[in-house]
């Protein structure tokens, strides 16, 4: 017989297995009436039977009902609990067992022979242990036999999407599709209130939201109000606005619209059929204008023709454009000259700068003006300042025919209505051709100034020959060079501008538009057309000068118009393709190349004096580092001295404590008063040499912090700096650090006074590396140098060399060309000319250009490097 426990096993595994077939049988009767009833909930959560009258959602609910109740009654029908049998056929399909072992254990033999029965015993025994292998199985309803399209899935999500869609309202939406309302109509939807406030673009402040409950708001003066009603019953509502009311406009049936204009304060309100629904107390603050004014009274520039305007300005929500409006003080009528001031990015609230114009060449300099500062806001409203008088400076003319233009110019700024006696006073001068050293490029230009004011009665007339009168006193002031020069100054200015105004706006994040960059490429135009007049203008001046056309230099770029027309090329294609970061790296290069062909037509006594004071900087550098080596040594003899004191004084202490050790039995009062004053002495001692090294530390400090300045200052002049002096620095740090600690100073003050000395060295050997081979001055700067070492190394060949100075010598005692019989001395030392050293500037501004352009190997650019150190 098998276990107990055998039996409770199989026991517990049949009724599972009882379970599992209730439930394959019981599932399938369920679905139709639970797929049915799931198909009503979705039906009523997506709310379809709301739109049914109240007897068809009824009619709607009662079928549903029907078709879940036959459903559910056809599925009960087909129900039956499984037998044991059927339990006992389960286990074994689902533990895989073949023959029937558990029927083998109900099962009695028929004959009672002892043989057959130990073999009966033996299958049972067999039977009973594979009950330990019984699986019960997953139940298998077998729903997809007779779903095989899934239909379950689609209507499972289709309940869970109208679950999300119902929210909050499920509850209320199934009730209503269940309970017919057949006397009472439908609630309208609640009442909703949206109600805000945008005030003008010009502010920059965001919109303000108006609570439905009511309150008080503030908000600027033009702001637009903007009302969204919806839900509620009744008809249109009204916006009252103080005693205005403006009806609502229908969006639909439910909702409704209304705007308005805020410029003054009032009480807003919302009235419907009577009532009213919502209310506001309004604000409006008032736009004030701006203001500006002077920090201080415009006047002249410190330096220049240029004048100088300060002003400041202000806003509540910022200013938009500010300018200054000059006004002829004799002709108050006449149209003012403006002056557009830029101010920073965004309409700032307050800003404040100065201006500096320069109005020489205005026709009204030399007069009387009056100045006004016009600030203006985003809502177009005009702040003004108070007028400020003030002289234009002008231009001073020596040549008399410029004066004269310049009066009859002045004059006609006073009465344009005066043109016979500036026609009178042109033919005067016109007709005197010897002051004008009969050009006839003046000639013609007081002719056509002249007809201009007798046959053009536009009063623009007087203006443009206005125009022709300061060019031509230009002409004969300065000459064709100079106002070129000039003109191109002004179109380097005028494409500067408009470049930095591109940039503002791609660093604001907007765009060029199509005329702001025809307008830019115009200016490059300019900037290239007065490049050229003015190479020729420059040329000419040349060949008058010298008698020679200015020479052509194939490495020599700058006056090589391929390389202008290339630069200007890159700029254009730079502003068309809106890099304008580029554009402004292009016009500098452009810029340094104009300054390097200006620096090169500069004059070699310029060149010498700037020279001559670099020579005399770099000595005095020299002197004060003699001078640091003078009170470093005063230092270390005090030093010297203070520790010959400090030796001698412990020589006598150590004999005097030796001679009382030797006869202890000779001590007296007289000795003991002796040892105790040297007690005292000592403390004295002490306590001076303390008091003397503190005050050495402060000295030993202030000679460190000069010995830092002329590092720098001797850095800044030849762009090194002796390694010696380094050192020297860190030795005085340490000596002062002993000084301060009251310990010997003496060996850092000794290796500072010698590096000190060898800096000076180098230095002086840089100084004739860099200024000693121009002008034939660098060996005179060398012995300058040795003879400032202080140690009298070089003064014999000095003293030598100064024997041999003379007229018509250098200070190394070798002739010069302006010396007598200076070509037939049969010297070998030849001074460059005016040609060789202007190729050699040439190639240091070649050198100078070719290392700014960092796309060149490193290599290279270190190479070039060491070239403009060396030369």
């Amino acid at each position: 017989m098998p276990p107990g426990g055998t039996f409770e096993t199989l026991a517990r595994r049949r009724a599972l297995a009882r379970l599992a077939l209730f439930w394959e049988r019981l599932w399938p009767a369920l679905w139709p009436a639970l797929g049915t009833a799931a198909a009503f909930l979705t039906v009523a959560l997506l709310g379809l039977p709301l739109l049914l009258p109240g007897w068809a959602r009824g009619l709607f609910g009662l079928l549903f009902l029907g078709a879940v109740a036959y459903a559910a009654w056809r599925g009960a029908r087909r129900l039956a609990l499984p037998t044991p049998d059927a339990a006992d056929r389960r286990l074994e399909q689902a533990s895989g067992l073949p023959h029937r072992p558990l029927a083998a254990l109900a099962d009695r033999p028929a004959a009672s022979d002892p043989m057959a029965l130990a073999v009966w015993e033996v299958h049972r025994a067999r039977a009973a242990a594979s009950i330990r292998r019984l699986r019960v199985g997953i139940p298998r309803p077998g729903l997809a036999r007779r779903d095989p399209i899934a239909l379950r899935a689609a209507l499972g999500l289709s309940l869970l999407a109208a679950l999300v869609v119902a929210g909050p309202e499920a509850p209320e939406r199934l009730r209503r599709a269940v309970i017919p309302a057949f006397a009472a109509p439908l609630p309208p939807p609640a009442l909703r209130i949206e109600a805000w406030i945008t005030p003008p673009a010009y502010t920059g402040a965001a919109p303000a939201f108006l609570d439905p409950a009511g309150g008080a708001v503030s908000v600027p003066q033009g702001s637009r109000l903007q009302v969204s009603l919806s839900g509620g019953t009744g008809g249109v509502p009204d916006l009252l606005l103080g005693a205005a009311a403006t009806p609502f406009r229908a969006l639909d049936a439910r909702s409704f619209g209304a705007e308005a204009l805020l410029d003054r304060g009032a009480r807003l309100a919302i009235r419907r059929d009577g009532a009213e629904v919502a209310a506001w107390t309004l604000s409006v603050q008032a736009d004030q204008p701006p203001v500006a004014a002077y920090t201080d009274a415009p006047g002249r520039a410190p330096r220049g023709l240029a004048i100088r305007i300060p002003w400041r300005v202000e806003d509540d929500w910022g200013v938009a454009s500010l300018v200054a409006e000059i006004r002829l003080k004799a002709r108050p009528d006449a149209p003012p000259h403006v002056i557009e001031i830029g101010l920073p990015a965004g309409q700032p609230r307050q800003a404040r700068g100065v201006v500096g114009p320069d109005l020489s060449a205005h026709p009204w300099a030399g007069l009387e003006v009056e100045v006004t500062l016009l600030a203006r806001d985003g809502a177009e409203q005009e702040g003004r300042s108070e007028a400020a008088a003030l002289t234009l400076p002008e231009r001073s003319f020596t040549h008399p025919v410029a004066q004269a233009l310049i009066a009859l110019r002045k004059a006609l700024s006073l009465d344009p209505s005066a043109r016979a006696e500036a026609r009178r006073e042109l033919d005067r001068l016109a007709n005197a051709p010897d002051a004008f050293e009969h050009d006839a490029t003046t000639y013609l230009a007081l002719r056509s100034a002249r007809h201009r004011l007798t046959r053009d009665r536009r009063p623009e007339a007087v203006t443009e020959a206005q125009e022709i009168m300061w060019e031509t006193a230009l002409a004969l002031e300065e000459g064709r060079a100079e106002r070129t020069a000039r003109a191109l100054a002004q179109a380097r200015e005028a494409l500067r501008e408009a470049l930095e105004q591109a940039n503002r706006e791609q660093q604001e994040g907007r765009q060029q538009t199509e005329a702001q960059r025809s307008e830019t490429e115009r200016r490059i135009q300019e900037l290239r057309d007065a490049i050229r007049r003015h190479l020729e203008a420059l040329a000419e001046r040349l060949q008058r000068e010298n008698a020679e056309a200015m020479p052509f230099d194939p490495q020599n770029r700058l006056m090589d118009r391929r390389e202008l027309d290339r630069r200007t090329d890159r700029m254009r294609e730079a502003n068309r393709q809106d890099r304008t970061q580029d554009a402004q790296r292009e016009l500098a290069e452009l810029e340094e190349m104009l300054r390097a062909l200006e620096e090169g037509r500069t004059a070699r006594n310029e060149e010498q004096d700037r020279q001559r004071q670099r020579r005399e900087r770099g000595q005095q550098q020299m002197g004060v580092v003699q001078d640091m080596v003078r009170r470093q040594t005063e230092m270390l003899d005090s030093g010297h001295r203070r520790a010959e004191a400090e030796t001698q004084r412990r020589d006598a202490e150590r004999r005097s404590q030796q001679q009382l050790n030797r006869f202890p039995w000779t001590q007296s009062p007289q000795l003991q008063n002796q040892q105790q004053q040297l007690q005292q002495q000592r403390e004295g001692a002490e306590a001076q040499a303390r008091e003397q090294a503190g005050r050495e530390a402060r000295t030993q400090r202030a000679l460190r912090r000069a010995l830092g300045e002329v590092m720098q200052q001797f850095g800044d002049l030849t762009g090194e700096v002796p390694p010696q002096l380094g050192r020297a620095d860190q030795a005085m740090r340490e000596a002062q650090d002993a000084l301060s600690e009251s310990r010997d100073a003496r060996e850092a003050q000794q290796r500072a006074i010698r590096e000190l000395q060898e800096g000076s060295r180098q230095m002086a050997q840089q100084m004739q590396r860099q200024f000693g081979q121009q002008q034939g001055e660098g060996e005179e700067e060398g012995d300058e140098a040795g003879e400032m070492m202080g140690e009298g190394e070089g003064q014999g060949e000095g003293q030598d060399q100064a024997q041999d100075q003379g007229p018509g010598r250098d200070p190394l005692g070798r002739r010069t060309r302006e010396a007598p019989g200076a070509q037939d001395a049969g010297s070998d030392t030849r001074v460059p000319d005016e040609a060789e050293l202007l190729r050699t500037r040439r190639l240091q501004e070649e050198l100078r250009k070719r290392g700014a352009e960092r796309g060149r190997p490193q290599e290279e650019l270190d190479y070039i490097d060491r070239l403009l150190r060396r030369f």
